[in-house]
């Protein structure tokens, strides 16, 4: 059970002396209640091995926007930490690099749960373990593999995976992989499998064997399609909004929305700026990028793309990334203090992509996530320690406590729990 005296102080001094604000009391006083008592579950935060040491760790309030401080400060109950792996070459030497860095991530994973704090966080397998953590008082950590490209050709791997904790895995990233082409070639329609390899096939099932979920918010549309069609299990967009509202390749259009509700998935909605609201992402980001470039500049940082920064091996890529997270904090404090900056992508655009997929396939389809530490962050949500406004704003827009326990987790464990009985079954 969580305790948010941030939130709850301050309900304390609102002043209740007009109708108005004795409105906004009563419905900021049912979220927090509601916040208080539902599992709130963030499907993707992404991970640097470098904060898992005995001396800087998630036990402290660090830059990053996840962190075991941040999610007491925000209500939020478990963080599905992401052995995440960029695209490399499709060879022998390709493959054993990115394992190591794999294996690094879930090392770095299982050293928090078990030796440097035990007692606020646990690693959790099933959604029994998940209901059982908290209510021990201490934070949930999951696994969820992004890219399976460190897999190399040794489909044994899967299992080897699964032993170690993960419970989700995506067959590509920003790349077409072995098993599976990218979203991102969309960009030039050059495709390298036309869907999935025969690999990728044989790991949909060897994927349903283990009961791991199998997540499609990378993957092109036509491996999308025939994850579909081959799965005996739901699957999950761990990070994905709608095409609809964003019309970004790492979106689901309706078709593929209506798809998953047949295949009685969920789709993650996830508070990424750009895949939220392009023309209001773009419009702030012009003169933010203004500052940020003074910012790095002061601090001999270069500025290079996203695509260029995902293009980087690992270890510079995880350093440039550190690097940038600071950057964004000081630039974060700049923006506050201006006033005349285009408006940013917020909550409120955020719950819009969830009121839209809700309408469309209905409250048992649709969940929430975040993809901090990997680009994720809205206003009103930049962090875990803000996470109370995404329950307010559902709030403010209708939805029943029942129907916010589904949208923050209650969908997700249910779909991992189908997925482990069809895993029995087999």
């Amino acid at each position: 059970m969580k305790y948010l005296p941030l939130f709850a102080g301050a309900l304390m001094f609102i002043s209740c002396g007009e109708t108005q604000q004795k409105t906004e009391l009563s419905l900021e006083e049912r979220a927090l209640k509601i916040h208080e008592k539902v599992i709130t579950i963030d499907t993707h935060d992404d991970i640097n091995v470098k904060n898992f040491t005995d001396s800087i760790n998630y036990t402290q309030r660090l830059d990053t926007q996840i962190n075991l401080p941040k999610m007491e400060e925000g209500g939020l109950d478990v963080a599905w930490l992401i052995v995440y792996t960029g695209q490399d070459t499709l060879t022998a030497d390709g493959y054993a690099k990115a394992e190591a860095n794999a294996m690094a991530k879930f090392d770095a994973i299982h050293k928090l749960c078990e030796e440097i704090a035990p007692d606020k966080i646990e690693l959790a397998l099933t959604s029994d373990d998940v209901r059982r953590i908290d209510a021990a008082g201490k934070k949930v950590a999951m696994i969820g593999v992004e890219n399976a490209y460190p897999i190399g050709e040794d489909m044994s791997n899967f299992e080897k995976y699964h032993q170690l904790g993960a419970r989700y895995i995506s067959l590509a990233h920003n790349g077409h992989s072995q098993f599976s082409d990218s979203n991102t070639g969309e960009a030039d329609s050059l495709w390298l499998h036309n869907g999935l390899s025969e690999m990728g096939k044989e790991a949909v099932k060897e994927m349903n064997r283990l009961g791991i979920m199998i997540d499609v918010s990378h993957p092109s549309k036509e491996a999308f399609n025939q994850m579909i069609a081959l799965s005996k299990a739901p699957i999950i967009a761990s990070h994905s909004s709608a095409r609809a509202l964003c019309d970004h390749s790492r979106n689901l259009d309706d078709e593929q929305l209506k798809m998953l509700k047949e295949n009685g998935g969920v789709v993650q909605t996830v508070a990424f700026k750009s895949y939220l609201n392009t023309e209001k992402y773009e419009a702030r980001n012009e003169k933010v990028k203004e500052i940020e470039k003074l910012v790095m500049d002061s601090l001999g940082m270069a500025s290079i793309s996203r695509k260029e920064v995902m293009a980087l091996p690992t270890e510079e890529r995880d350093a440039y990334i550190a690097q940038y997270m600071q950057v964004r904090g000081i630039v974060s404090e700049k923006t506050k203090r201006m006033s005349d900056l285009p408006p940013a992508v917020a909550v409120t655009d955020f719950v819009d992509h969830i009121d839209y997929m809700v309408e469309l396939i209905g409250i048992d389809h649709v969940g929430i996530s975040s993809d901090f530490d990997g680009g994720g962050g809205i206003e009103g949500w930049s962090d875990a320690s803000e996470t109370f406004n995404v329950t307010l704003e559902l709030v403010k827009r209708g939805y029943t406590e029942a129907e916010i326990e589904q949208l923050w987790g209650g969908n997700l464990l249910r779909v991992l729990d189908d997925v482990q009985a069809v895993a029995a079954s087999m």
